[in-house]
């Protein structure tokens, strides 16, 4: 397995992120990824950029607590409350950003050219200078160290609830 992979996958279960190595057989909408009641399953054979596994990992840290369970398949047909769920693609976007500083991977590796509809390069850009969309809903949910700031995190799991 890939020693970025490795590095991830030694966070996610240091963070408490639940996720499972395993074989993949149906399509997925990123290659090898694929979420299932609340655990990222990653295949290793199957999957084509590490930084995926971050982006990903970050829809499960930053969803609404207590609707974490129904993140499966497509997140935007899981049932879930669509009125959150725009809001919690920008903070999976920061999320990740934040944690692959924490872990010390460049910024490329969660922007990379096949991504974010060829807006990689802007991300990479925008991020760079500090902070960026997302940012504000990660402080809201109490995520960010309050003196530090953004991209150093108190906590990578949302835990408070605005349901």
């Amino acid at each position: 397995m890939h020693a970025t992979v490795l590095t991830i996958l030694d966070f996610l279960k240091q963070i408490d992120i639940p996720h499972e190595v395993c074989s993949i057989e149906q399509k997925t909408f990123l290659p090898g990824l694929r979420l299932e009641r609340g655990v990222l399953q990653i295949d290793a054979e199957k999957l084509l950029y590490p930084g995926d596994i971050l982006h990903e990992a970050g829809h499960l840290a930053v969803c609404e607590p207590t609707e974490r369970y129904m993140m499966s398949d497509d997140v935007y047909k899981s049932g879930r409350n669509q009125s959150w769920m725009q809001g919690e693609e920008m903070a999976a976007i920061a999320w990740s950003v934040a944690a692959s500083r924490f872990i010390g991977l460049p910024l490329d590796v969660v922007f990379h050219p096949h991504g974010y509809k060829g807006a990689s390069d802007h991300f990479i850009k925008i991020f760079s200078e500090g902070e960026a969309f997302g940012t504000p809903l990660l402080k809201a949910w109490d995520m960010v160290d309050p003196d530090l700031g953004f991209p150093f995190m108190k906590c990578w799991r949302r835990e408070l609830s605005w349901y």
